[in-house]
């Protein structure tokens, strides 16, 4: 539960040693302590900002698990991306999966309740990583360098990491903010050991992130410059994009004016361009991918998890596949799409649009039975192969990187606002970028479209057919009200031809645990 963390101080030694810090009136019977673990040297400061990074990938402090970060669910399932992936892309069209784990088919059903493990441990997860975040801070202050005989050279340095740590606490603020709408804001002024914070609205969060990313963004590399895998400006310029476009969700207020400020930033910066091969994003060597704004990186020999994208290639392959096609040794057998994302595409074999992966060997288009792995197409669009045809590292956990922001989506994000009615862009522009992502799906202009064929029913379908199983589906429905009310696909509300679902259920309930744990706390409408 989020009030372990806030009860304790055992935050950072979690963090270098895997303490446990579930009970309350434990102390941590170590001499391990700030004073001792940071000093004048950089390592231990790079060491920290590492660990933040890794929170997005790994569940523990060893691979492929281990002295887990999170308690109550199975370690492979506490990963921040598989929660994160299952929330936002298992209760939509995109995906079913065929395991009965208590809690897990609720997510396709729209059946979840406060007392849903998975949405614990997401919830879990975001506030593991601002708690991580916030102790960085404290011990990254002026005043604790200055104490310690920190070099300028050194300083300079911690500088740059805690503005990265401060966009990856606005990212997984963003997330909570999406998935849990009013949720305890705290920063790293907020006093450990004390009281438990308080619930603040959407509203608080979304001026908080706003505030915070406005403030780091020019603190941080020009985008192109950074280490792979670190985030730069322009993936500050993204969440802040992201944050507009969704406005009229989060706070009723439109504000595509300004996304659209912050798309063509990133588009002017002038550092990323299409990578020419569309699922060479998806491969073991993406990380070579000119397209990349900011990615959670994977190694299969040292960034070994059951979760990540571990668990996204495994649990896409199975049945008739031949797993060694896909460079991996075997399947899970578990993830598959429905045919309502099947029927945007012009066909199954990629050979129009060679964005439509499909698996269809031995397997029916329609679902007629979820728990069974040849009930619906598999979609294996991340692989462990790089784009030479060469294996991953290892046959089990894979090299392939996930892409959380990529130029595509900008190109998608910009002509949506366009359509709404923002400042900043024009039709003609919109329509270029996106024919450029059709011409790369269709290796030449016959699938280009007309001023007047770019509509919004439009664009959503075409962030479908672009965007699939990389985590935008749910947020994307939730804007275009299609989400509960509004849509149906199969096995939506557990039926098999599909329901709507209660309007309430547009954001996740806050976990049962942490309302009894924390008092500040009032539960979402409807749950």
């Amino acid at each position: 539960m989020i009030k372990n963390i806030f009860k304790t101080t055992c935050l950072l030694l979690l963090m270098l040693t895997g303490v446990a810090c579930t009970d309350l009136d434990l102390k941590p019977e170590t001499d391990i302590t700030a004073a001792t673990v940071f000093g004048a040297d950089e390592a231990a400061y790079t060491s920290f900002i590492a660990k933040l990074y890794a929170g997005l990938a790994v569940t523990g402090q060893q691979g492929p698990n281990g002295q887990a970060d999170i308690k109550g669910i199975d370690e492979g399932f506490s990963s921040y991306l598989r929660q994160f992936w299952g929330a936002q892309v298992l209760s939509t069209d995109e995906a079913v999966i065929g395991w009965g784990d208590a809690g897990l088919p609720d997510f396709h059903y729209h059946t979840w309740t406060p007392a849903n493990n998975f949405l614990s441990a997401m919830y879990n997860r975001v506030f593991f990583q601002v708690s991580m975040t916030n102790e960085f801070l404290r011990e990254t202050s002026d005043a604790k360098l200055s104490e310690r005989g920190v070099s300028e050279a050194v300083k300079a340095k911690v500088n740059e990491y805690r503005a990265e740590a401060r966009f990856l606490r606005a990212l997984s603020y963003w997330h909570g903010l999406d998935l849990f709408g009013n949720i305890p804001l705290y920063d790293e002024t907020f006093s450990v050991g004390n009281n438990a914070p308080t619930q603040a609205s959407r509203a608080e969060i979304f001026a908080f992130i706003e505030t915070e990313l406005k403030d780091i963004e020019g603190k941080m590399a020009a985008p192109g410059t950074q280490q792979y895998g670190r985030a730069s400006q322009a993936a500050a310029w993204m969440l802040l994009a992201k944050l507009y476009l969704n406005a009229e969700v989060y706070v009723n207020t439109a504000r595509y004016n300004e996304s659209l400020t912050y798309l063509n930033k990133i588009i002017g910066a002038g550092a990323y361009s299409l990578k020419p091969n569309f699922q060479e994003n998806f491969m073991a060597d993406n990380h070579t991918s000119p397209e990349l704004i900011f990615t959670i990186p994977f190694d299969g020999a040292r960034t070994q998890t059951w979760g990540g994208m571990t668990f996204l290639i495994n649990a896409s392959l199975g049945g008739d596949m031949n797993t060694k096609d896909f460079g991996m040794n075997g399947g899970w057998g578990g993830t598959r799409t429905t045919s309502s994302i099947v029927d945007l595409f012009p066909d199954v074999t990629g050979a129009i649009d060679e964005r439509a992966i499909f698996f269809t060997g031995g397997k029916t288009k329609e679902i007629t039975n979820v728990g069974d792995y040849n009930s619906g197409y598999s979609a294996p669009k991340f692989i462990n192969k790089t784009s030479t045809g060469a294996n991953g590292q290892d046959g089990t956990h894979p090299d392939t990187d996930f892409p959380v922001f990529r130029l595509a989506d900008v190109y998608l994000m910009y002509a949506e606002a366009v359509l709404r009615g923002g400042v900043g862009g024009d039709l003609n522009t919109a329509l270029s970028y996106v024919n450029q992502l059709r011409e790369r799906a269709y290796n030449n202009t016959t699938g280009n479209i007309t001023s007047a064929q770019l509509t919004l029913d439009f664009i959503l379908d075409e962030r479908a057919r672009e965007l699939m199983w990389e985590g935008h589906r749910r947020t994307d429905l939730i804007r275009f009200n299609k989400f509960t009310e509004n849509g149906v696909w199969p096995w939506k509300g557990n039926v098999a031809a599909g329901k709507t679902t209660e309007k309430f259920r547009d954001i996740y309930p806050i976990p049962a645990t942490e309302i009894i744990s924390n008092p500040n706390l009032k539960q979402n409408t409807g749950y």
